[in-house]
């Protein structure tokens, strides 16, 4: 018998920051009006990122963690 577990990502902040370093620099597009803004450069640490390839990662990222974190036998 296989178990699927499905668990959803907060995605808070997964545009702003960076994947590279793990900080939300100043120069990261923020609020609505930065939406039109599709590729940044952290101030932090230089990483050139694409908005959404960036929070892909960031999701990913997170998803391992809780998968680290061991799955609770159901």
């Amino acid at each position: 018998r296989q178990c699927v577990v499905f668990e959803e990502i907060n995605e808070a902040f997964s545009t702003q920051t960076c994947s590279c370093c793990g900080v939300i620099p100043a120069s990261s597009p923020k609020g609505r009006a930065s939406l039109r803004i599709r590729e940044w450069i952290c101030s932090n640490c230089g990483a050139v990122h694409d908005r959404d390839t960036n929070a892909a990662k960031n999701i990913l990222a997170a998803g391992l963690r809780r998968l680290a974190e061991g799955i609770p036998a159901l």
